[in-house]
């Protein structure tokens, strides 16, 4: 402080002008940056994204409606939008929370944010539901936990069940160092044949009909675009997030082996976009399976080089660039044969066969038990599965489902009240849906096995065209882009499988029939009043019909494409997707026979099964109470459905079965007046000693799921008899 004419004056020193000066400076800088960060999100209007920059982020969130829709009509000229349109409400996009018109965007969303405006017309009817919003339930965006674990890639081990686990989003994927390796050297030697100006087919031509057309070297990267782009000719409704994981992890196993030539930059890239849970857009039609999947893989690679739509749970369906860039990932900018990479090949086919036989295995195993129940409640005898009957017609599944049905309805191991109340009836056999059930069911069993070595091998195979052979230093055009394979495995699931519904049909008919059952008709009290099991089982008829026309083999048929170059196909993907359609059929069927038989049981009580079949009963009425009448039956229906795809049948008859290997195993259960006490005390201590030999002995199994055992087994098929997997 100084004075100044009498007055005191605050003194400041040049630094101190300096300081303030640089203060008003830098926070007029700061300003400035601020305004050049400009809020923006990205606003879905029928089925169409729009980034809506935000100047002001106090605006409304009405305000943000009307924007976009202003938008929209300008974008979208040639969509009808009416001069009265309005905008009905706005969601957030992950999550479906409904924003309110009157809150500022600041204070509900974030920069680079996603929403989802539905107008006046598509306002949804009580009758019809929310339409804008009507996705497929798993496609419905919200948040998604990344998992912790992950899988190695290698090109060589992928299995069947791990692919399906890499669909549901269990894993994360990583490349193993010797994948990296192989794809490195196959990409430094193709580049090296770049450099030396060779023409190599895909490479530096053209493609299909044009294969003798050379393509200029300033037009490589062009070419590759152009193939993806110009091969993205699929139609029909898109493939599940969940299917189409699949296909992304398969195909990426698929390079990993390294025969395709890919660079490790650009597969990294694929491995990024699976583990970010970033999805094309892929319909599922427009597959001929040869050369392998070309449309579905277009579309594929289509939103990987950020062109067409793709799909995440944090965005839903939207443009490919900015779902990828909402997940800081950036698009592919294929190098050359990079685009023929991703398109060769069978990965479509073969994930959608995956997802088949795996299902197939597990409603398989589950029929086994289902029939076991319906026998039980039919008062049916186990004579039939009698080892002895196996053993002299040595299929593999056959006689493991007759040791099955023994181990479930066996009354010395398992006590059964409902067994014990028609011992001494005067039947002597039953049907053939039940007497033959290990004949039928047993080659449903034997012929998934020989599908899951087609498929595993053809998940594990390269299947691009042409292929880098680095140890001979040479690219080869060849065929195993072809699908025949997998296409006649997948075709010989369908008609296996479609059995188990056809046996099972006919056991519901002898359920509800009661000339067949002695239960009341269509098991339910008060018939007349109340209508039970009628319509379900008409169901069930109509799914049968409907499996006898989607087993009808699609590989047997071929056209020519590609100006007859490609003049045989195999038309792989309808196999592969009528298979998938087939086993869901038969799920629902089972679910059905399950329900009745466990209704059948209420007839019968206070009687109780065998404790596996009671586990069963048990598990089936936490989701569907018995009927006393007539109730809305197509939930029950579901809700079986949906334990038996989740393979809590199985799980609640397994310890069960574990429990028959450790005691004394008799063939039949307590004598009826046709069967001899003589020859079954003879049985029974045979059986005795056999067992007491094998204790003795201690012999010790290979590993479950070792090569060798299992093709042991195979080589002497009654020894599915005595085999301890069930």
């Amino acid at each position: 402080m100084r004075r100044v004419n009498g007055r005191q004056v605050q003194s400041y020193s040049s630094a101190t002008f300096e300081l303030g000066f640089d203060f008003i400076f830098y926070r007029a800088k700061f300003k400035i940056l601020l305004s050049d960060i400009m809020m923006k999100v990205s606003v879905r209007v029928r089925g169409e994204w729009l980034a809506v920059p935000c100047p002001d982020p106090k605006q409304s969130i009405s305000w943000l409606g009307e924007e976009a829709l202003r938008r929209y009509t300008k974008l979208q000229p040639a969509t009808y939008i009416g001069n009265d349109e309005k905008v009905f409400e706005i969601r957030k996009t992950r999550g479906g929370a409904i924003l309110d018109g009157e809150d500022e965007i600041q204070s509900v969303l974030d920069n680079n944010d996603f929403v989802s405006v539905v107008l006046e017309s598509d306002r949804p009817s009580p009758i019809t539901g929310p339409q804008e919003l009507n996705y497929v339930p798993e496609m419905v965006p919200g948040d998604f936990k990344s998992p912790a674990q992950e899988i190695s890639i290698d090109g060589n081990n992928l299995s069947p069940e791990e692919l399906l686990d890499l669909g549901r989003g269990k894993y994360k994927i990583r490349l193993s160092h010797d994948a990296v390796t192989r794809v490195t050297e196959s990409r430094k030697m193709l580049e090296q044949i770049l450099e030396e100006n060779q023409v190599a087919y895909g490479i530096n031509t053209g493609f299909g009909k044009f294969a003798r057309v050379v393509v200029p070297e300033d037009k490589l990267i062009e070419l590759q675009q152009n193939l993806v782009r110009s091969h993205a000719a699929g139609v029909g409704p898109p493939l599940s997030p969940e299917k189409a994981r699949m296909l992304l992890a398969l195909r990426i196993n698929v390079l990993a082996k390294g025969y395709s030539g890919v660079s490790i930059s650009t597969l990294q890239q694929l491995v990024d976009a699976f583990n970010a849970n970033c999805l094309s857009w892929v319909p599922e039609q427009g597959t001929v399976g040869a050369s392998g999947d070309l449309a579905p893989l277009a579309h594929l690679a289509l939103g990987l080089i950020g062109e067409g739509r793709m799909w995440s749970p944090e965005t839903g369906w939207g443009d490919a660039k900015y779902v990828l860039e909402a997940h800081d990932l950036k698009p592919i900018h294929l190098k050359p044969k990079e685009g023929l990479c991703m398109l060769n090949g069978t990965q479509l086919i073969t994930s959608i066969g995956a997802e088949a036989l795996e299902r197939a295995s597990n409603i398989c195993r589950q029929a086994d038990v289902v029939c076991a129940l319906t026998l039980e409640v039919l008062k049916g005898t186990t004579r039939a599965f009698d080892g002895d009957i196996q053993k002299i017609r040595p299929h593999w599944g056959q006689a493991l489902v007759a040791k099955r049905l023994r181990a479930l309805l066996h009354s010395d191991v398992h006590p059964s009240d409902i067994a014990q109340s028609h011992r001494f009836c005067n039947r002597v056999q039953d049907a053939y849906t039940i007497r033959c059930c290990p004949q039928v069911h047993g080659i449903v069993h034997d012929t998934l096995d020989f599908v899951r070595r087609i498929i595993t091998t053809e998940m594990n195979s390269a299947t691009d065209n042409p292929l880098v052979f680095v140890e001979r230093n040479e690219i080869i055009s060849g065929g195993n882009f072809h699908g025949e394979y997998p296409a006649k495995a997948l075709d010989y699931l369908a008609i296996a499988v479609h059995e188990l519904a056809s046996m099972s049909e006919r056991r519901i008919e002898r359920l509800i029939n009661p000339a067949l059952s002695e239960l009341p008709a269509f098991l339910v009290k008060d018939g007349g009043l109340n209508s039970g099991f009628m319509l379900a089982h008409c169901t069930a008829a109509s799914l049968v019909t409907e499996n006898k026309v989607l087993c009808h083999p699609a590989s047997i048929d071929s056209i020519p494409t590609s100006a007859g170059t490609e003049d045989h196909v195999s038309m792989g993907g309808m196999a592969a997707r009528k298979a998938l359609k087939v086993v869901e059929n038969v799920e629902h069927v089972l679910a059905i026979e399950l329900l009745a038989a466990c209704q059948a049981i209420e007839f019968l009580r206070p009687l109780k099964t065998t404790a596996p079949l009671e586990a069963v009963y048990n598990l089936v009425r936490i989701v569907a109470k018995a009927w006393d009448k007539d109730r809305f039956m197509a939930p029950d229906i579901d809700s079986v459905t949906l334990i038996l795809k989740d393979g809590r049948v199985w799980d609640a008859v397994k310890p069960y079965l574990d429990k028959f290997l450790l005691v004394q195993e008799i063939e039949t259960r307590m004598p009826s007046p046709t069967s001899s006490q003589r020859g079954l005390k003879r049985g029974i201590k045979q059986q005795y000693n056999v067992q007491r030999t094998k204790q003795r002995c201690q012999v010790t199994r290979e590993v479950k799921g070792s090569k060798d055992s299992k093709e042991s087994n195979r080589n002497d098929p009654a020894a599915a008899g005595d085999d301890d997997d069930f």
